[in-house]
């Protein structure tokens, strides 16, 4: 299976790189999981609503064109308003994906202020992290961790709890 997570703005915190870098070592034998970055938009002081749309539509242009462009991939988008999913389910979601011949998954995390409408239409799957707000950042990590332990769940390895 390929994986990649098309993230918005780069990783400045040396500690979340180094978790990045550890999970991205430990999905090697399950997948080749790769991260794409895509440049963030500044965000100007005192942004208006109208100011604030035009970021998300650059960002998302960005994140749009870093999708495989043939269709071959899954899109699955993070957002508030999608799917809510155990770690159980995010692992069966793993495995029906591949049963179904899905070998190409793109894990689509925005900015912090958001997907712009357009990257939300292109998505085959929209997926929560739950309702607790996390520090933007940090998601990419979470993500992998969450993906590290489905895989290890599929294959009914230990994995510490």
């Amino acid at each position: 299976m390929r994986i990649r997570l098309v993230t918005v703005g780069k990783l400045k915190e040396r500690y979340l790189q180094e978790g990045m870098q550890e999970y991205l070592k430990r999905l090697r034998p399950y997948a080749r999981v790769e991260v794409v970055t895509v440049p963030d938009e500044p965000i100007p002081d005192g942004a208006s609503p109208a100011q604030e749309a035009q970021v998300m539509q650059r960002e998302g242009e960005r994140i749009l064109r870093a999708l495989d462009q043939g269709g071959q991939e899954h899109v699955v988008v993070l957002d508030a308003r999608g799917r809510n999913l155990s770690s159980e389910e995010l692992a069966a979601f793993l495995a029906e994906r591949a049963l179904r011949g899905d070998s190409s998954l793109a894990f689509v995390i925005g900015g912090s202020l958001g997907l712009d409408p357009a990257v939300l239409a292109r998505a085959d799957t929209m997926l929560s992290l739950g309702r607790m707000t996390f520090l933007h950042q940090m998601v990419p990590l979470i993500l992998l961790e969450q993906i590290y332990r489905g895989f290890k769940i599929n294959r009914g390895e230990k994995y510490h709890k």
